[in-house]
C-alpha cells in the first residue's frame, strides 16, 4: 500500500461530510432491508391465501355474531 494517508490533508469539515454521507447511505441500506424483509412477509402471507381451499375464501364472516345491526322502522 502507499505511505500517504488520505484523512492527513482532509479538513474536518470534508471528513463529516464524508462521515454523514456514509451514515446516510448505511440508514438506506438498512430501511431497505427492512422493507425487503415486510414484503417478504406480505408475500407469504398472499401465497398461504393462494393455497387454501375456495370455500374458506367465500364462506360467511366468522364476526356475524358480534355485529349489532339496527332496524329503523319508517312511518
Amino acid at each position: 500500500m502507499s505511505d500517504h494517508n488520505y484523512l492527513e490533508n482532509q479538513s474536518p469539515v470534508v471528513r463529516l461530510r464524508v462521515w454523514a454521507l456514509g451514515q446516510m447511505i448505511w440508514g438506506g441500506f438498512m430501511a431497505s432491508v427492512g422493507l425487503i424483509a415486510l414484503a417478504l412477509v406480505l408475500l407469504v402471507i398472499w401465497g398461504v391465501g393462494q393455497v387454501l381451499d375456495e370455500r374458506s375464501k367465500t364462506a360467511p364472516s366468522p364476526y356475524g355474531a358480534l355485529q349489532i345491526v339496527q332496524t329503523q322502522d319508517i312511518v
